[in-house]
This record gives C-alpha cells, structure tokens and sequence, in this order.
C-alpha cells in the first residue's frame, strides 16, 4: 500500500504546485494521464453526476469507493479522492479512511460539512461543532497513522460560506485541523474573488508556514469573467500547491456529448459522417486505441498459445497480414 500515496508527496516536495481535472471514470483518469497531467482528483459532484444524481450527500460510501478503485487502478499517477463528511459521525470516518486506504488512491479529502451535506457551491449548507469536527479530523489523522502514514489526508472547511460562517472562523478551523496532523487544508470558498483566498493563504502562513494547501478552481464560477482571474502560478506562490478544477473533464464530457447526440438527433447518418471527419487523426479516434487493444493483445501473446495464429485467422482490429 501507499505507492500512489508517496508519488503524490513526491510531487508536491518537487512541484511550485500540482494541478489537475476532476474526473468521474477510469477512462477520464487514463486520458488525463495520457495527457500529460501528474495526478488526478475524483470528484464527488461528478462521481454523483456520473450516477444520475446531484452532489447532495445521495451517494453511499459504497458507491464512491467502488469507483475510487476502479480509478486507483487504471492509472500509474496519483489519484486524491472526494470522501464528503465522512459518511456520518467520527466512527463513520475511521471506516470511511480504512475503505479509501483499500482502494489504491494516493489519499482523500474529508469536511465539517453536516448533514445533509451537499456541493460547497450549493446553498443551505451547515458545519458541524467546533468539537465536533475536531473529533471526526482526529478520528481520520489516527486511523491513517496507523493503516499507512503515507496515505494524505486533505481537511476541507466549509465555514466561509455556511450557515452563520465567516472567514475567521474557516481560519480558526484550518489551524485546528492543521494542528491534529492533515497533510493539506482547504478552505472551500463562495466565488472566484481574491480578497478570501488572500487572506485565508496568509492566516495560515503565519501559523503554519511550511503546511501546503488545496485549491477548488471550481467550475461552478466563471473565472474568465473575473477582472483579475488568478493563475495557478499566483495561487502556488500563495501556498495552494494541489490545485484541481472539480468537475473540468465532465464539462468538456457533457458539451462534447450534448453537442454530438443533438446532432445525432437532427441528422441522422450524418452525423456519424461528422464526427469522423472531426475526430479523423485526433488521439481519440480510435476507440480501441484508447481502450489500449495493442498492450492486451502483446500480453495475450505473451501467455496464450496460438494468440497470433488467432489474429491472423480472423477480421478486425489488429488482425495481422498472414
């Protein structure tokens, strides 16, 4: 245990900051991987999505793990997983850090959300007690210390935009948990403006100077409409060094399919003639390019007798010239 787990602390001891896509399948992982991003984070909004649903604590521990494995295991690159509250009190959270540990992943994030929790960009959301999200962060820092001491452990904090919250109480609650030993924290914030980031950034620092922290470059805020949008180098140099747009893959997903199944809805045939001629010499072409066809039939080869015989015998995809 724990290899995608230490990778992942590699990077962020190598890296100015570490950034990446949300994604909700094991082909999303693989094509992030493939395309040059150094780690992946599954996102629970698109996890949720992906099974119908709004990221409104519907999911199970069940559901969410199962996919956290699927993940794991379909990428060499570190994966950091969506946990939400825990999925109940702190003796929730000890199973929940046990069952993240026995997928593969590099690590989870947890929050004080209680419940129902939800999306922290979904208004109505209340926190949990001081001491009580205090138990539940220590309950998930032992377990982990004593199943894998490699496994990171990401404190959210919801408090900025919560029922009667505030930035100084998200402060007061980053360096609690900072104090019980989370590797990373995050303070989850309502819009795409400097001044809370700033400030929650240089709080910590004072307390915590060598702590990194996450960053939620949501997409649920229009960053590009922002007069002054922040880069990802400016959030680094702020201390931010995990840095993930939540749900960026299935956005692209949700256009792209949207897009093609309108077409495919208006024209007919022709919009399978489209798409080929859109996609013609494009990475993703080939559907068994990209479910990796070549690398199982070299293993096939390797241990199953008459593999090529089979192939040359035979029509389609690899079929090799006799």
């Amino acid at each position: 245990m724990g290899t995608q787990a230490r990778r992942f602390r590699e990077l962020l001891a190598r890296e100015p900051y570490v950034f990446t896509s949300g994604v909700y399948s094991p082909l999303d992982a693989q094509i992030a991987e493939r395309a040059g991003l150094k780690a992946v984070y599954m996102s629970g909004y698109s996890v949720s999505m992906l099974h119908g649903w709004p990221d409104m604590g519907f999911l199970t521990m069940t559901e969410v793990t199962r996919m956290a494995s699927h993940i794991a295991g379909a990428v060499e690159v570190p994966v950091i997983a969506d946990a939400d509250d825990g999925y109940g009190s702190a003796l929730n959270t000890l199973r929940t850090v046990q069952e993240f540990v026995k997928t593969g992943v590099a690590g989870i994030h947890l929050e004080d959300q209680q419940y129902p929790k939800r999306c922290g960009h979904i208004a109505g959301k209340t926190i949990l007690p001081f001491d009580e999200a205090v138990g539940k962060f220590r309950a998930g820092v032992e377990e982990r210390d004593r199943l894998d001491p490699d496994f990171v452990l990401i404190a959210r904090t919801d408090a900025y935009g919560a029922v009667g919250g505030s930035l100084d109480e998200a402060i007061r609650r980053g360096r609690a948990y900072a104090d019980l030993g989370v590797d990373l924290v995050w303070c989850e914030l309502s819009g795409p403006e400097r001044a809370p980031a700033v400030a929650f950034a240089e709080a910590m620092r004072r307390t915590h100077p060598d702590l990194p922290l996450a960053f939620n470059y949501s997409s649920s805020f229009r960053w590009s409409a922002d007069p002054e949008p922040f880069t990802f180098k400016e959030l680094g140099e702020l201390g931010y060094r995990f840095i993930f747009i939540t749900i960026y893959a299935p956005h692209a997903a949700m256009y792209a399919v949207w897009n093609a199944l309108d077409d495919l809805a208006q024209g007919q045939e022709r919009a399978q003639w489209r798409l080929e001629e859109l996609t013609g010499g494009h990475p993703t072409e080939s559907h068994h390019k990209m479910a990796r066809v070549d690398y199982w039939k070299e293993l096939e080869a390797r241990y199953i007798p008459a593999t090529r015989e089979r192939y040359r015998a035979s029509a389609g995809y690899g079929r090799e010239a006799p």
